[in-house]
């Protein structure tokens, strides 16, 4: 075999995989996207008709909605509590430690038992929180029968999760910061304040730009707490983009019009990542 061969043949188990395990979906996805179809008769092809049933429906719009606000809750409340927990566990103490099992403990458990336990949690008639706020006088709050609360209660499973995680990679982040520099700044009677701004944030940026990234992709696949907690209700109150996929694929078997969703959605992901990258990659201090 020519040497010249030997690189193509070396990555071709990895592009083999790529190509029939993400590749092909992606694209027969969109084929779907073009059909109508139930999983039983013969597909039958309807051009962009439902792109354009999405784009005139008031239930999506109110999805994506939906979606978009849960990013937007959830990746801001996890980089904001992450950051202040990072930096108070970035303290080499036994407590401090102990802390940190303790935090990232919720990152291994199945997102079908924490579901279970906040369901209980949050349960109107019998569940703890109802229990302490009935303690200091306060009336029940439906956290998953209100549709004014019950996003944010899923929002907040989603925190608890994934909290402890985030804090202990910014955790590795601030490990990695040379000691010198703290040095230089307390020679030159450096503020606490200019301290952060200027040295710790700087260098953890690429950390950051990373974890909300990733936070990002990840608020738009959220699926198991929404499945058993709220069935998207009430009142399509916590339906997103992902949840509605499943629904209209699978349980009203319109595989077109999921399939559409789908487009959107990778497209929504794509865009949010593309101005991401645009605003702030450039503000990234790589060392």
């Amino acid at each position: 075999m020519p040497a010249r061969l030997l690189p193509y043949l070396l990555v071709l188990p990895a592009v083999t995989i790529l190509s029939v395990f993400y590749l092909y979906p992606i694209v027969y996805n969109i084929y779907l996207s073009f059909f109508s179809w139930n999983m039983r008769g013969a597909m039958r092809f309807v051009g962009l008709a439902n792109y354009a049933e999405l784009l005139a429906s008031a239930d999506f719009l109110h999805t994506l909605a939906n979606s978009l606000l849960y990013m937007v809750m959830d990746v801001g409340l996890v980089i904001l509590l992450a950051l202040p927990l990072a930096l108070f566990l970035s303290r080499n103490t036994f407590m401090n430690r102990l802390i940190q099992l303790l935090s990232f403990t919720p990152n291994i458990i199945s997102l079908v038992s924490v579901s279970l336990i906040w369901m209980w949690l949050m349960n109107i008639d019998t569940g703890l929180f109802n229990y302490v706020l009935s303690l200091v006088g306060a009336g029940p709050v439906g956290w998953l029968t209100d549709k004014d609360v019950a996003l944010f209660a899923l929002v907040l499973v989603s925190v608890w999760k994934s909290l402890g995680f985030n804090a202990l990679i910014l955790c590795s982040a601030l490990a990695s910061i040379p000691g010198h520099l703290y040095e230089a700044a307390a020679l030159d009677h450096a503020s606490r304040r200019s301290v952060f701004f200027r040295i710790t944030l700087p260098m953890i940026s690429p950390t950051l730009f990373f974890l909300v990234l990733m936070n990002i992709i990840g608020s738009f696949q959220v699926f198991e707490t929404i499945n058993i907690m709220t069935q998207g209700g009430p009142s399509n109150a916590t339906n997103t983009l992902i949840f509605s996929i499943y629904k209209q694929g699978f349980e009203y078997y319109r595989v077109g019009y999921a399939a559409a969703i789908a487009v959107v959605l990778m497209a929504l992901v794509g865009l949010i990542t593309f101005f991401y990258f645009q605003a702030l990659s450039r503000r990234v201090h790589y060392r």
